[in-house]
């Protein structure tokens, strides 16, 4: 969600910052705030909108401090304006401070402080934080207010704090996602690698209830009882290329095409000799029940791998939505396995389904991105992705590599238990980069295909078995990026109730394996234009049939039908794009949206 930087060193310190907020802007943001310590006091300027009226407003250039801090809003308390933009200050103007995340109690610490006297301007949850240190502070005492504000909080924070007097940046965290940067004679806050990425490749993820004192020249970690925590300085293996768009018009594009490579990445020395090396501990032979939890794209990386697990392991397994999962009191304990998808590993919810499903006695298994992330430290084991860095918002070369992941994981579990192994599968896999590149050398005929439905109010997609999440997934992808209300359906339960839309203006789109299923399928797109409907099919059948309903057809390889799912999403994820490129949308960029939602 919101993105915050920090630094004290000896560059501008305006520069540094507006360069790390450009690189979270894919966290998505409604407003945008600095804040520096010049001289004795505490210069600070906020915007609504895009970072570009930061930017462009002639106060910028007197931040010129050698410390500051600065964010991006996503609006959770209080609309989006400059009033609620962050930094918040205290009601003398010496503390500053940014925030990500949800103080629950800010209301009963709100109505104490106004008694006590504290003049409040904001709507914001935020605010209480900034008031709660200015309570606590005396002179030179800066450390330990933060301290026992901190201790006064209920929630979810990632904080960034200066003091008009202070020589030291400090940051904490509870619940939400903080990295420090290690740098020569400066050091870094930053929300996510990408922030700090062009100035150091060194970081320490803090831990729930750290803080860390920052000075140019050193950096001091410690638990909120004051011990003094000894933090492992993890090296980054991204680049600063790898966060830039390399010539593609939109990071979601690049990383479409970088499909191939991450999947490769993926796979990288974990067959060998057609069998599956993962350095895992987990024994199926003692597993009951297998639980896959998920938010959004991850979720349906869940759908498939359920299928995929249950095909290959014969093991049950359960697909949660996070945020339900935690809340519905879940039957999960002892010889249980929770397995958490997540591309950043600070899905919230997630994060918090890991720690019930531990406290009730569970396994749990992370597959995530981000190493050194909150969620891969959680977990008792992890599988990461290796997909690279993902900036565009709406999720696809992670989603596949997801799917690889789970995949990897089945195979291996089968092995493991003593089923016979899918050699086609492996070798299908093996061959799925090469695959997908043959799908992405047709991307302008897909273009052409979206130029004819860029105007459509609606859409429905349709799958069968493995294919139907796939099916979700298409859907998400066009809905989140161009803003056409988009329904994914099992193809076996259209005439359940979606067959009601059908008419003349709506694009359907199938998908349509050479299984066992196909016939099937067929008979429901011969409904759909009986009634009307454009049929745009994703198809690797060349049957006369198929070709008679469509209105539109795009071919993909034929693969095992276990890798046909990895195969069907490219085309749909390409179809979104173009579709909305052709309606001018910054699908980078989305409106309301963030990468991750690092807050309930």
């Amino acid at each position: 969600m919101c993105g915050i930087t920090g630094y004290i060193g000896s560059k501008k310190t305006y520069e540094v910052l507006l360069d790390g907020l450009r690189r979270l802007e894919y966290r998505g943001y409604d407003s945008s705030g600095i804040a520096v310590q010049v001289g004795n006091s505490i210069k600070f300027l906020k915007r609504k909108g895009k970072i570009i009226e930061l930017e462009k407003s002639p106060e910028i250039k007197n931040m010129v401090g050698t410390m500051g801090i600065s964010h991006t809003r996503w609006a959770t308390h209080g609309i989006p304006n400059e009033i609620n933009a962050h930094p918040h200050l205290d009601c003398k103007k010496e503390i500053a401070l940014v925030h990500n995340g949800i103080i629950e109690n800010y209301h009963q610490l709100k109505e104490k402080l106004v008694r006590e006297g504290h003049k409040f301007i904001s709507a914001t949850d935020t605010e209480v934080v900034a008031h709660l240190i200015e309570k606590y502070y005396k002179k030179n005492n800066f450390e330990s207010a933060v301290v026992r504000a901190i201790e006064d909080i209920h929630g979810s924070f990632a904080l960034a704090i200066i003091h008009k007097d202070s020589e030291k940046l400090i940051a904490a965290r509870r619940g939400s996602p903080l990295i420090i940067g290690v740098g020569r004679n400066e050091n870094f806050i930053g929300s996510d690698v990408p922030a700090i990425l062009k100035f150091t490749k060194k970081v320490i993820y803090l831990n729930d209830d750290e803080i860390a004192i920052l000075s140019p020249n050193n950096i001091i970690v410690k638990n909120l009882q004051g011990k003094i925590i000894r933090p492992k300085v993890n090296e980054i293996k991204w680049s600063l290329d790898q966060i830039e768009k390399g010539g593609f018009k939109h990071f979601m594009l690049k990383e479409i095409f970088e499909q191939p490579q991450a999947i490769s990445n993926a796979l990288s020395a974990r067959i060998i000799n057609n069998k599956i090396k993962l350095d895992l501990k987990i024994n199926p032979k003692n597993l009951q029940r297998i639980f896959l939890v998920a938010c959004g794209t991850a979720w349906h990386a869940g759908l498939v791998g359920k299928y995929i697990i249950e095909k290959l392991t014969r093991k049950s397994v359960e697909v949660d939505i996070a945020s339900e999962f935690r809340y519905r009191n879940p039957i999960i304990g002892k010889g249980d396995l929770l397995i958490a998808v997540s591309q950043s590993g600070e899905t919230a919810d997630t994060l918090e389904s890991i720690k019930l499903a531990k406290h009730q006695g569970a396994k749990t298994l992370g597959i995530v991105n981000a190493v050194g992330s909150s969620i891969a430290r959680e977990v008792d084991e992890v599988i990461y992705l290796q997909a690279g860095p993902e900036i565009g918002v709406a999720s696809t070369k992670a989603f596949t590599c997801q799917v690889i992941c789970l995949l990897l994981f089945a195979l291996y579990m089968g092995e493991k238990g003593g089923n016979k192994i899918e050699k086609i599968v492996i070798k299908d896999l093996q061959a799925l980069p090469k695959l997908i590149k043959k799908i992405l050398s047709k991307s302008k005929d897909i273009q052409k295909i979206a130029k004819k439905y860029v105007n459509a109010q609606s859409s429905l997609y349709l799958g069968r078995g493995i294919n139907f999440p796939i099916a979700l997934e298409g859907a998400l992808k066009l809905k989140e990026i161009s803003y056409i209300h988009a329904e994914g359906y099992p193809a076996g339960e259209m005439k359940h109730g979606p067959i009601a839309l059908v008419d003349e203006k709506l694009p359907v789109i199938f998908i349509a394996n050479d299984d066992h299923t196909l016939e099937k399928i067929i008979s429901n797109m011969e409904e759909i234009k009986a009634r009307q409907g454009k049929i745009i099919t994703v198809t690797n059948v060349a049957a006369e049939k198929i070709k008679k309903v469509s209105d539109d057809i795009i071919g993909v390889p034929k693969t095992s039908e276990i890798i046909s799912a990895l195969i069907n999403v490219v085309p749909l994820q390409i179809l979104a794009y173009y579709v909305a490129d052709l309606r001018g949308i910054d699908m980078d960029k989305p409106r309301n949206l963030a990468k991750s939602v690092t807050v309930e």
